[in-house]
This record gives C-alpha cells, sequence and structure tokens, in this order.
C-alpha cells in the first residue's frame, strides 16, 4: 500500500467570526430585530438588549397568537411605527423571534431606541 502526505500551505488564513447581532438590516428599508420573549409578564416591557437578542416580557399569553400579536403592537408602539409596519417573520411558535420593521431608521437608531426602553 502507497501512502502519501498532502503538504499543506504555509499562508495564513484568518476567517472572522461573525457574532449574532440582534438589530440588523436585512434589506434596505427593513430592519430585523431578533427577540427572546417571555410571555405571560404582567406587563410588556423591554429587559435587555445584548449581542445576540433583544429581551422582551409580553403582557399576553402564549395562547391563540396573543403573545405575537401583543409584541407587534409594543414594538410598533415603542418604536412610533404603524402596526402594519412591524411584522413577525420567525418563531411564530417559538421564544426566540425575528421581528421585522419597515422604517427609515438605520439599525443603530432602533438598538438605541430598545435599549432606552430598558426596564
Amino acid at each position: 500500500m502507497n501512502h502519501s502526505v498532502v503538504a499543506k500551505s504555509s499562508s495564513v488564513t484568518t476567517t472572522a467570526i461573525l457574532q449574532p447581532v440582534s438589530v440588523f438590516q436585512k434589506s434596505p428599508g427593513i430592519i430585523g430585530i431578533r427577540v427572546h420573549a417571555k410571555p405571560a409578564a404582567k406587563e410588556s416591557a423591554i429587559t435587555g438588549v445584548t449581542a445576540e437578542a433583544v429581551d422582551v416580557q409580553i403582557g399576553a399569553p402564549p395562547v391563540d397568537g396573543e403573545a405575537n400579536t401583543e409584541l407587534v403592537r409594543f414594538i410598533a408602539r415603542l418604536l412610533d411605527l404603524r402596526k402594519s409596519d412591524v411584522s413577525l417573520d420567525k418563531g411564530s411558535r417559538s421564544r426566540e423571534k425575528v421581528v421585522l420593521i419597515e422604517s427609515t431608521m438605520s439599525p443603530e437608531e432602533v438598538r438605541d431606541r430598545l435599549k432606552a426602553a430598558v426596564e
């Protein structure tokens, strides 16, 4: 049996490790917000903004989409948008969700407003 060894190149390649971003530009005019939802809370509130997600306690039970509806309404009110400008993109049956907003705001502006609302 003939075994051969393949020499690897000595050049160093660097790879960027991409961290999840809680507020991101999905496309022009569309901003995504990664949400960690905590349904059935006493009232809706932002409880934290991290690199991974925006923590939101939702003042509605996770029954028949009530919590998702309240999440959309709460985000719209918080960012001073119409409810029709806010939609649930992913995670309708999960605590990890992605909410999309249609806005001229930058992701940084949205993140700053969410951070300012932390209770």
